[in-house]
């Protein structure tokens, strides 16, 4: 993969569908539905599956393509590809918190190495530059010229005053149960990938996640946070998350900043 190509496009694209969801979010009333497990799926999910997923096949026609959006893509098979999560938080989206993302990595060797995580209601754009390093731009989002960046580096934590983000919309009593075994200065809750791009600015040190997840709900903001120093490990053993599991789905992992003492 030639990465002074996929970084442009896959920024590019982010914003382009991140305009066209902002557009379905600001009128007055959008169509929700549920897809067969429930989960609820807008207009905005799909318009955005669109944008990304033609343009992506039309730059990269020899390179899989996994989105959450098409059902028939879950099927295949691929230690190399692109995975898209076209608006992660749809249930942000839904009661309009502004916490959703868009999001697409490119996973080489079962590793994702690139990736872009959008919030468009929230203004901030996060993504890996050419060389993998992370880096969070700001200005006015030109889709032809990325404006000022900076770059990321996740804390250097303190083990007895954490900074711990957690899902707003899927916390349990076994989350906090976990959180408990750690000495903890705050907590802060987040939705969908932009806790990985909290780790990795900074503003958190460690992000557990006990519950179920898929592969294009945590590629993009993995590369992120991978770019900025950060890790992210299997809850059971702390190996390394690797990509291109067989049904895409993701053990429970943890997500932090090297310094942080796991606790099993």
């Amino acid at each position: 993969m030639d990465h002074s190509t996929l970084v442009p496009a896959i920024r590019r694209l982010a914003l382009e569908a991140g305009d066209r969801i902002m557009e379905i979010y600001n009128s007055p009333e959008f169509e929700v539905k549920s897809k067969s497990d429930s989960s609820p799926v807008t207009e905005a999910d799909e318009a955005a599956d669109a944008i990304i997923a033609a343009g992506l096949r039309a730059a990269f026609p020899d390179v899989v393509l996994i989105t959450e959006e098409q059902a028939a893509s879950h099927g295949l098979s691929a230690s190399t590809f692109l995975i898209v999560d076209p608006l992660d938080g749809t249930k942000e989206f839904v009661q309009r918190r502004g916490d959703f993302t868009v999001n697409i990595a490119y996973v080489e060797n079962g590793v994702p190495l690139r990736g872009v995580v959008y919030a468009p209601a929230k203004g901030r754009l996060f993504y890996t530059q050419e060389d993998g390093a992370a880096v969070e731009e700001t200005g006015a989002f030109d889709k032809a010229a990325r404006g000022p960046v900076t770059p990321l580096h996740v804390s250097t934590p303190d083990n007895n005053a954490l900074m711990v983000v957690a899902s707003k919309s899927h916390r349990d009593a076994a989350t906090d149960d976990y959180i408990g075994k750690y000495g903890v200065k705050d907590m802060t809750s987040a939705g969908s990938s932009l806790k990985f791009c909290l780790v990795a600015t900074g503003e958190a040190d460690l992000y557990p996640r006990l519950g179920r997840t898929m592969e294009w709900d945590t590629a993009a903001g993995d590369a992120v946070l991978r770019g900025a120093g950060g890790h992210v490990v299997r809850f059971d053993d702390h190996a390394p998350l690797a990509y291109g599991k067989a049904g895409w789905d993701n053990p429970f992992f943890i997500a932090y900043a090297p310094g942080v003492e796991l606790k099993k």
